[in-house]
């Protein structure tokens, strides 16, 4: 009469320990089942010599030589401790141990297509949309270049952007909401990684009409930081880099939320702006804004795209990333 588990467990658990050299109920195995269990390569060429009955046509059919397919199905052997294949003349034919395991190495190869697929249906569920989070500048003069280029490479994505500040930047893509951004701040935010694609420089500008577009000397730092200025918002990093250059800013005398608005302001007449060089081109060429000297101030700027820390992009992202690096 036969014995189920659960009634063998004491008088099993003695006879195994005394086999295996005494290990004790609770130790870990001696090695992990990857060590234990043939891989996919092995499981899949024996699954072939049972549909073709010979070891050299399964070796064809996976590409394989036929030394290369004996010397694996020996090794899978050894590994199991069992014969699985008799080869002779007239081909291979697998003996019962054989047959018993070709029938549990479809299963699992069975289930490892399972698996692939669900990794496929996700990956492909990855790169049917990008989330980009941007701050302003690079929002508007240089995002659309790349997004055009992207869709060139990936015509079946959706892109979706997300302008904003530096900060608004840092805090979408740390709630998940965005896959990869870019910043144009002093630094790069906590809880990100970054590379630099990019410098930009910001310019003083004023309208043709202030005074200062008639000045000869260069302006100076000092002079600058105290005039009430057209300034985009804190968090913003162009507000960043300014504000740490000068030591500190005067109350602004606008204060407003994208590059467009406060060059509008600028061209108005409503008082000097410090700006993006990026974004001055059509301005400054058709001198509806006058670009000021500034002597013994560095207003440079690295431009950066960030992604959560240990997450490199992926998929779009990384496409998308690899086109920013021509800039």
């Amino acid at each position: 009469m036969g014995v189920s588990a659960e009634e063998s467990t004491d008088g099993g658990a003695a006879r195994s320990g005394a086999a295996g050299g005494g290990r004790g109920a609770g130790e870990p195995a001696a090695a992990g089942i990857a060590h234990r269990v043939p891989d996919l390569g092995a499981l899949e060429l024996l699954l072939a010599v049972a549909r073709l009955g010979s070891l050299g046509r399964a070796a064809r059919e996976l590409g394989i030589t036929q030394p290369a397919a004996s010397s694996r199905i020996r090794s899978m052997e050894r590994q199991l401790g069992v014969a699985l294949v008799d080869r002779s003349p007239r081909g291979s034919r697998l003996t019962d141990a054989g047959a018993l395991v070709t029938d549990w190495a479809r299963r699992v190869v069975e289930a490892a297509e399972a698996f692939d697929a669900g990794a496929q249906a996700l990956r492909d569920r990855r790169d049917s949309r990008l989330r980009v989070a941007a701050s302003m500048t690079i929002a508007e003069y240089l995002l659309p270049g790349w997004l055009i280029a992207l869709r060139g490479q990936r015509p079946d994505t959706a892109v979706s952007l997300l302008a904003g500040n530096s900060t608004a930047v840092a805090e979408r893509l740390l709630t998940g909401e965005a896959d990869l951004g870019f910043v144009e701040g002093l630094s790069v935010p906590a809880g990100l990684d970054s590379a630099v694609i990019a410098h930009d420089r910001l310019i003083v500008v004023t309208a043709p009409g202030h005074p200062w577009a008639r000045r000869r000397a260069p302006l100076e730092g000092p002079e600058l930081a105290a005039t009430p200025l057209i300034l985009r918002e804190e968090g913003s990093g162009t507000r960043q880099v300014l504000d740490a250059a000068l030591g500190g800013l005067a109350r602004p005398l606008i204060e407003l939320s994208s590059t467009t608005a406060v060059k509008a302001a600028a061209v108005s007449g409503a008082g000097p702006a410090v700006l993006s060089e990026l974004a001055l081109g059509e301005e400054l060429s058709t001198h509806r804004l006058v670009s000021v000297p500034l002597c013994g101030v560095e207003l440079r700027r690295a431009l950066r795209a960030v992604w959560p820390t240990g997450h490199r992009p992926t998929g779009p992202a990384r496409d998308l990333l690899s086109l920013t690096r021509g800039v």
